[in-house]
This record gives C-alpha cells, structure tokens and sequence, in this order.
C-alpha cells in the first residue's frame, strides 16, 4: 500500500502531518474550571514528555479558565467543544492552541463562519472528531454503525469547512473496537490528505487498552499514517504517555530513551528473573539515557542473545554473571546482581 502523506498544520510549536515527528498527547481528567489543579496535572504529564493536551469545555466559566491555564504551561493546548460555537469564540480570545469541535453540530453556517474566521485569524487549526459510538442517525440507517458510516460522518464535517475556504485541520474517527478503528482511517486516508490524529476510544483499562492501541496505532503508523495519538487508557494519564512513545519507539519513529530486553524465563533460569527485570526496567526509566540492557535466566543462551546490548546479566545458581557486548566481565552473588548492574549502566551512560 502507498505510504499516506498527508498536508501539514501548525499547533503551537509544532508542525503536524507530511514527514513531521507523531506527537504524542493526552487529555486532562480534571475539572477545566479548576484552574490549579488542571495547571499541576498538565505540569506533571509535561515532565512525563506529553506533547499536546487537550481539556474539556463544558461551559463558559471553562472558557474563561483557558487563559489562565495556558499562561502557566508550556505545551500546546486544545480544547474540547461538543455544540456551542461560543465556547469556542471564547477559547480562541484566550489563546487556546487548537479547537476540537464538529462544525456541522453546531447549527447555522452563520455561526460556523464566526468560529471559521476566528481560527483563521488566529492561524488555529480545527479537529473534526468522529466517534463510531455516536454517528448520525441517517448514516446508522444507511451503513449501521460501521467504518464507511463514520468516513461520511468526517467527510460531511470536511465539507463544511472546505466551503468555507479553510483547510487547518485534522481528523480523527476512533472505534472501541481495532479492526473497524483501523478500516476506517484506512477509507479515510484514501478520501483526504489531511493529518490524522490516532487511537482506539473506550480502550480499556492498562492491559488490554494498551493491546488494542498497540496494534491499532502501529498498524496504521507503519502505512505512514497518524500526526498525533493518544493512547486512551481507564487508568493513570501518565501511562498514556508511557504506552504511546512506546508504540513509536518500537516502530522506530521516535529515538528511544533506552532499551531493556529480558527473557521469558524458563526450567534453567535459578534466579528472581521477574523481579530483576522490573527493577532494571523502573531504573532505566529514570536514568533516560540511551542504554540497551539484557537481562537473562540463564547462561546457556544469555551472553549470546543479548551479545548487542551494552550491559548485561545472566544468571545461574544463586549468582549471575554481568556481561558487555556478550563478553563476560565477572561473577557476582545474586543478592549483588541489581547493585552490579545499576553500577555498570552508570559508568557506561556517564
């Protein structure tokens, strides 16, 4: 299949689409009105390398919040409108980064002009976000709820803003579900050339949510499809960020911090293999430093499999050897491995 290439558009800083890196965002679960705590929590997912952060506007008290909250962050902000035109006015007069709303839920053309020439004036590009749970009621009687359904459904909101002369946006068509979720950016993707922001809604929680993400983000990334994702998760927002540049690394998109790879253990391996590995994987994390770390059950193929990694350990009977590059450096006890090891990586990313 030919690679997507699709236009490009400017949020913030940041140049989205064509051949520009796939920024990773997510979106605050606090109250936007709340302007404290919605500041501490995108200061904390900013730290964690989100990118771009979206909240909610559910009112105009929200609206007002906006500019308070852009002033004390540092990354794009997006806000979140379902149906009033005048909340978005009023995000766009407070400087918000990007707007997400459907223009044709909105009402008269007259109102979608208004937020149509503020965007322009502001060069702030709109989201068109498509939802398979939530299509039109035509288009289920016509298609049912399935991936051409939600392509018509983007495609009429398009429309709108094409008419008006303005081409700043992005689409995203999620599903619960991977293969309609992946259909349908693929039917997208050969109808417009717009970027497209990624991801799989109502994933889940930790576990499976970052299953389906995986393989529905990284099959339509590997087609050159996707400008941003956000991995949707029932759980911390920080492991959203976490799964989501992990999805990147693994394809190669995004240089990675650091690179651990373990066995699954089996019948030879003699030493507490899981509990190594987490603690070197925790450790790795807050080192972000570019390491490949190997640990291994056993000797038998330990030192060979893990032969390209910087540093590595192999265990054996109540010890371990470390090893670099597959060459055995020294033999420690076991109660030593984790110390050992934390000591080779320091030296090596010094």
């Amino acid at each position: 299949m030919k690679k997507y290439k699709s236009s490009v558009v400017k949020v913030g800083p940041y140049l989205l689409g064509g051949n520009n890196l796939i920024r990773v965002q997510s979106m605050c679960d606090t109250d936007t009105r709340d302007v404290k705590a919605t500041v501490k929590q995108i200061l904390k997912l900013e730290k964690n390398r989100c990118e771009i952060i979206r909240v909610a506007v559910p009112d105009m008290e929200a609206a007002y919040a906006i500019g308070a909250i852009k002033k004390q962050i540092n990354i794009p902000l997006v806000a979140d409108i379902h149906f009033d035109y005048k909340l978005a006015l009023e995000v766009i007069k407070q400087g918000v980064d990007k707007v997400r709303i459907n223009p044709g839920n909105i009402g008269s053309e007259e109102k979608v002009k208004a937020v149509v020439d503020a965007c322009k004036a502001k060069n702030i590009p709109i989201r068109i976000g498509i939802n398979g749970g939530s299509l039109e009621k035509d288009l289920l009687k016509k298609y049912g709820q399935t991936p051409k359904a939600a392509v018509e459904s983007a495609l009429r909101h398009v429309r709108i803003l094409e008419k008006l002369d303005f081409k700043d946006i992005l689409i995203s068509i999620k599903f619960s579900e991977v293969p309609p979720m992946i259909e349908a950016y693929k039917l997208l993707a050969e109808k417009v050339n717009y970027p497209l922001h990624l991801g799989v809604t109502h994933a889940g929680t930790p576990f499976i949510g970052t299953i389906k993400n995986a393989i529905g983000i990284g099959a339509l990334v590997e087609q050159g499809i996707g400008a941003t994702l956000r991995v949707s998760l029932t759980g911390p927002l920080t492991e959203e960020i976490r799964v989501g540049y992990a999805i990147l690394e693994s394809l190669g998109k995004r240089e990675k911090r650091f690179e651990m790879i373990s066995c699954p253990t089996c019948g030879r391996c003699e030493i507490d293999l899981i509990g190594l590995a987490e603690k070197t994987e925790k450790f790795l994390e807050k080192l972000n430093k570019p390491v490949k770390v190997a640990v291994m059950g056993c000797v038998v193929n330990g030192p060979g499999e893990g032969k390209e990694a910087d540093i590595g350990v192999a265990g054996g009977h109540g010890k371990a050897v470390i090893f670099a590059k597959g060459k055995i450096l020294k033999t420690v006890a076991e109660k030593d491995i984790f110390k050992t090891l934390e000591e080779e990586i320091n030296k090596i990313v010094k």
